[in-house]
């Protein structure tokens, strides 16, 4: 039973996930940790930072570590395949429509109406991380004690050098965590 519901939730994060692996990070927030309760909010922002930093797309990644976690490496193998057969599907189907109908006016409306949800996507997926990040699983309260500062200063360096340097954001990811590694232990 747990494989159908690991098929069946990754399914619909795959189907319903237009726009890359950031736009799928709130559905398979919604599926993992709210549906199903697999994984608690911290054990979430966990998995999207672990896949972050390994190879592959976000949703695979974290539909692979889920399945792991949740029923071994059968169910990682039924999380991953549920995950990525709608895109090859989708994908295939669509492939074929754009090439043959990609200069009617309704196409070009369609993608252009997709756009801005899928940045709406992104941009709520960030701001969750974010919120918890900064203040804990409970959640944004602007007293100044209950701000992570370490979390914040990191923030700010990393933005900052990913937006005027352009360095390699693996780099900066590393550093982030050598030197958030070493805050954390000193204070």
């Amino acid at each position: 039973m747990i494989y159908l519901q690991l098929l069946w939730s990754f399914f619909k994060v795959g189907f319903f996930s237009f726009g890359g692996g950031y736009a799928a990070v709130p559905l398979i927030q919604n599926e993992v940790v709210n549906l199903h309760g697999w994984l608690s909010l911290t054990e979430f922002t966990d998995l999207i930072t672990i896949s972050q930093m390994t190879p592959g797309p976000i949703a695979i990644n974290s539909a692979t570590f889920v399945g792991i976690k949740i029923a071994g490496f059968g169910g990682a193998l039924v999380s991953t395949l549920g995950n990525i057969l709608p895109s090859t599907i989708l994908v295939s189907l669509l492939a074929w429509l754009y090439g043959k109908y990609q200069n009617l006016f309704v196409i070009k409306g369609i993608l252009a109406g997709l756009r801005p949800t899928v940045v709406a996507l992104i941009l709520s997926a960030g701001l969750s991380i974010l919120i918890l990040s900064f203040w804990g699983v409970a959640g944004v309260n602007w007293n100044l004690e209950s701000i992570d500062l370490i979390a914040v200063a990191l923030f700010i360096a990393g933005l900052l050098i990913l937006r005027k340097f352009k360095p390699n954001p693996i780099m900066v990811m590393l550093g982030s965590g050598v030197i958030g590694g070493i805050c954390y232990l000193l204070f």
